[in-house]
């Protein structure tokens, strides 16, 4: 699969549309359920945060033409999680400067097939960003090479196939939109053939009605041959429309299945050279690891700040009862991002990692040993027996 990402103005009903604060005819609803969501802060909120530090900053109020909040349509697979999707962020964050403050997947939008009349899923995350340059205070300023270093990095972030380029992608519109009409002209003229050879045969002969006049001459009787050519032709016609659309059918069916064949070779392939690079490299074996876990880290903070955005009083208690909150974010986490348990341990296991996440959590003793013995016994049997 390709993907691709591009950020616009963010519209005025985005928060409405991506969080399914209305009801849109274009979604399918029993799908609803599987999307998901993440908020660090309400956009209203980050635009007053960015006009003050802007005034603050350069000592000039924002301009009023400027976009301070962007948002991106991202095209994802149907397995993307959101640990993925706050990788990219992060990514985003540190080579280009733009951070990622609303987050949502959507599996519920997409259309029903014309012919197999088979519902064809649009997977794709809105990601809505603060385009703030903090050094300035006024927007980011970027380059024609800095948003196709975008395309690379969520590419790269997604494991997926970059998009085409944009004259490219132009291109090869134009050039299908060619080889479309010059297949349409040939199967014109394969017909307007079959027609003319039929018209020469004795069978569509057999079709002319004659009749003798008063003086004994034979004479076309013009009526019941045109009836007989119409419903000869009529026929006709009705046995090329079924064969091209048995054609046509069984065509998109084969194309689509070899595309497919050729996508899970290519990912075959990546994954083998990417496991041969592990394993034969110890370097690159710990910059794996490294990577993994402190993507995990990120994913956990940002489950917990978003939770203490949903709910504020909910984490105004006691620490026993925090460690339980966290227990609780932290298994919704390892299922909905396929992240292993152990993963988790390891990464509560880690002094700095374990201050970093409790830090959020205003605990005067922040280095709390996270480990199995602060699970139920109960909850951890289910963990070890599910891995």
């Amino acid at each position: 699969m390709k993907t691709s990402i591009n950020f616009k103005a963010v519209k005025t009903d985005s928060e409405a549309h991506n969080f399914r604060k209305k009801t849109f005819d274009y979604i399918k609803k029993d799908f609803t359920e599987k999307n998901e969501y993440w908020v660090e802060n309400k956009i209203s909120d980050r635009v007053r945060s960015i006009e003050a530090y802007c005034k603050e900053k350069s000592g000039r109020k924002l301009q009023k033409n400027a976009m301070p909040i962007r948002e991106a349509v991202v095209v994802i697979k149907e397995n993307t999680t959101m640990q993925d999707l706050h990788r990219l962020s992060k990514r985003l964050e540190v080579e280009l400067g733009m951070r990622i403050f609303q987050i949502a997947i959507h599996k519920d939008e997409g259309h029903y097939d014309k012919d197999s009349k088979e519902w064809k899923p649009n997977y794709h995350a809105h990601l809505v960003a603060d385009w703030q340059d903090l050094e300035t205070g006024k927007t980011l300023k970027h380059q024609s090479f800095h948003y196709s270093k975008m395309q690379d990095i969520t590419a790269e972030c997604l494991e997926m196939e970059r998009g085409v380029s944009g004259s490219k992608g132009r291109l090869e519109a134009i050039e299908f939109k060619i080889q479309k009409k010059e297949n349409e002209l040939v199967l014109l003229n394969n017909k307007i053939a079959q027609i003319k050879e039929e018209l020469k045969s004795k069978k569509f002969a057999d079709l002319i009605v004659k009749e003798n006049d008063f003086l004994g001459f034979s004479r076309i009787k013009t009526d019941k041959t045109i009836e007989n050519y119409e419903r000869v032709f009529k026929s006709y016609n009705t046995e090329l429309l079924k064969n091209k659309e048995i054609l046509q059918s069984k065509t998109k069916i084969i194309t689509e299945l070899q595309q497919k064949n050729t996508d899970l070779t290519k990912e075959v392939s990546l994954l083998k050279n990417k496991l041969s690079g592990i394993l034969s490299t110890i370097t690159v074996y710990t910059n794996e690891k490294n990577a993994y876990f402190n993507s995990v880290k990120d994913t956990i903070i940002k489950a917990i700040q978003f939770e203490k955005f949903k709910q504020p009083k909910l984490f105004d208690t006691s620490k026993e009862k925090l460690i339980t909150i966290v227990d609780r974010i932290c298994k919704k986490v390892s299922e909905e991002n396929n992240i292993p348990f152990s993963s988790l341990e390891e990464v509560f296991k880690n002094p700095d990692s374990s201050l970093e996440i409790f830090s959020l959590l205003n605990i005067g003793d922040h280095r709390i040993q996270y480990n199995t013995e602060d699970i139920p016994v109960q909850q951890r049997r289910k963990k070890i027996k599910r891995l």
